[in-house]
């Protein structure tokens, strides 16, 4: 094998793939991945379109019905979550790309994407329906998910 097809893409450490694989078996299932990660992304922009129709659609049903152009608090909530379902979409598109053309599972960002959908969880939250246990339980995942972030960042 060439220099080339030796060649490690590399981000962060210990999240390497090596994509130039010697057995010819293994790289034929690496494109069927790569075809199979482009459809996703396909998809992904398709859910992104979609949920930008939904929050146009949900917005408009919430102001041309009485009492015309107000909004209730829990509409405005469920708006901030319709948006943030699409910002999510978003990142996900984005790590998806990221992927396709580093080959490289983008950790920080996975991290930093799955932070904003316990916030968008947070921010939904209807405090009258929720347990307690349910409440600690986010609460774990969102200091987890922080440390995390924080420590993936302080190493680079």
């Amino acid at each position: 094998m060439n220099s080339e097809q030796n060649e490690i893409y590399e981000c962060e450490p210990g999240h390497d793939l090596n994509l130039q694989h010697e057995d010819k078996t293994i790289r034929f299932l690496h494109r069927i991945i790569r075809y199979a990660v482009k459809v996703l992304a396909i998809l992904m922009v398709l859910v992104i379109v979609w949920g930008i129709g939904d929050v146009i659609y949900v917005l408009y049903q919430r102001l041309t019905h009485p009492p015309f152009f107000l909004l209730q608090i829990s509409d405005i909530l469920a708006t901030f979550g319709a948006f943030l379902a699409v910002l999510i979409a978003v990142e996900i598109f984005i790590n998806i790309s990221m992927y396709l053309s580093t080959n490289v599972i983008p950790v920080r960002i996975v991290i930093a994407t799955a932070l904003m959908a316990i916030a968008r969880k947070v921010i939904i939250f209807d405090f009258d329906t929720i347990t307690p246990p349910f409440i600690y339980g986010t609460a774990l995942v969102v200091l987890a998910l922080g440390i995390t972030h924080w420590l993936i960042t302080k190493k680079s």
